[in-house]
């Protein structure tokens, strides 16, 4: 019997190159469905882009945010590209189907949201673009829970009538006169001051926390140095719910009750201003008024009751920060997870071994 060795070794070597592939592949695929199991319910990598958390996160941060703490939530949109932003191409092309849409679940986390804790959610004002999970990361740090009555007073930050704790390194604008002469850009990358405009040739606006604060009225060139709080009645239209019912600002707002699942209220003008929109873009009914009374879903109401329970969102660069005060409230399905341990940090103004800032290496977010 004659064995045809050529075939017999072109065959082996075939089979070889095919399961060397075949096992390059396999450990791709189970890399990208760990990896992916990873992202989705327990942690995902996040970078602060602007300014609104100074000074207690600082531009070119990098977190780690655990979905753990609060309970992991399921894809509601689940055909969608891992990795990537909801949006690309200068947000131009999608990279999710929003073709199947699941309903909202949350897995048991290890604890609720608690005021103070710096949350990660998806923006809510862009309903109605992007399916919940798709819309944009924020992060801010949580004020107010459901149920809470908040309001300001001065730049203070009330809940249910008491002073709410301020941030060592929280951050607020400040009228600053000096003598004529100026502080050196590095004195102020030392205090961490931000110099945010500029009224004279002597006045600067200036953003700063109250450490640095206490620490510049000591400088013998500054002759003044006040914070810049809005007047309580002067009316912001950029301020939520942008309505002159409600004659509030950034500094001076509320009182405001925040929804909690089961909360019932009464369908009026000023309650409609409040809350309408919670009602229409994150309850999903259908809210209609004719001939002085208001309509759910087609069925004349003189109240609603919430089926979600809200939150109330701020920045700690509180003048320099786009939240809640801005848009409202924040819907529990839009919690993504707490930001829990800040593992990277780069400042772009500075450059060699001062470009990472070493002192935030695996610091934890407090």
């Amino acid at each position: 019997m004659k064995f045809n060795l050529l075939n017999t070794n072109k065959q082996s070597k075939a089979e070889t190159k095919k399961s060397k592939l075949r096992e390059w592949a396999d450990a791709f695929l189970f890399a990208l469905v760990v990896s992916t199991i990873i992202r989705g319910l327990v942690f995902t990598a996040f970078a602060i882009p602007s300014g609104s958390m100074e000074g207690s996160l600082l531009t070119g941060d990098y977190l780690f945010v655990s979905k753990l703490n609060y309970g992991p939530r399921m894809p509601i949109t689940p055909v969608s590209i891992p990795f990537l932003e909801s949006t690309v191409g200068g947000g131009h092309i999608k990279t999710y189907w929003d073709g199947i849409q699941l309903p909202y679940f949350r897995l048991p986390g290890f604890t609720e949201v608690k005021r103070g804790d710096v949350v990660v959610f998806n923006y809510p004002p862009e309903a109605g673009t992007h399916p919940i999970d798709m819309r944009t990361h924020y992060i801010k740090r949580c004020q107010g829970l459901p149920g809470d009555v908040l309001s300001i007073v001065n730049g203070q930050v009330y809940v249910n009538g008491k002073a709410a704790r301020n941030e060592f390194r929280q951050q607020t604008s400040y009228l600053v006169k000096t003598d004529g002469s100026y502080l050196s850009p590095q004195t102020l990358h030392d205090l961490q001051i931000e110099v945010a405009g500029q009224y004279s040739a002597n006045a600067y606006v200036m953003m700063m926390n109250a450490n640095s604060y206490k620490n510049i009225k000591g400088y013998s060139n500054i002759i003044s140095a006040e914070p810049i709080i809005e007047p309580k009645g002067k009316y912001d239209a950029g301020i939520y719910p942008h309505s002159p019912i409600f004659k509030w600002n950034n500094d001076n707002y509320g009182p405001l009750t925040l929804p909690k699942q089961g909360y019932t209220i009464a369908l009026n003008d000023s309650t409609v201003a409040l809350y309408g929109s919670a009602i229409t873009n994150y309850e999903h009914a259908k809210l209609t008024q004719a001939n002085n009374q208001y309509f759910i879903n087609g069925t004349k109401s003189n109240n609603y009751t919430f089926k979600l329970n809200y939150y109330w969102m701020m920045g700690d660069n509180r003048h320099n920060s786009a939240d809640s005060r801005s848009w409202g409230f924040v819907p529990e399905d839009h919690i993504v997870g707490k930001a829990a341990i800040t593992w990277l940090s780069v400042d772009s103004t500075q450059t060699g071994l001062n470009h990472i800032r070493w002192n935030r290496i695996l610091k934890l977010i407090k």
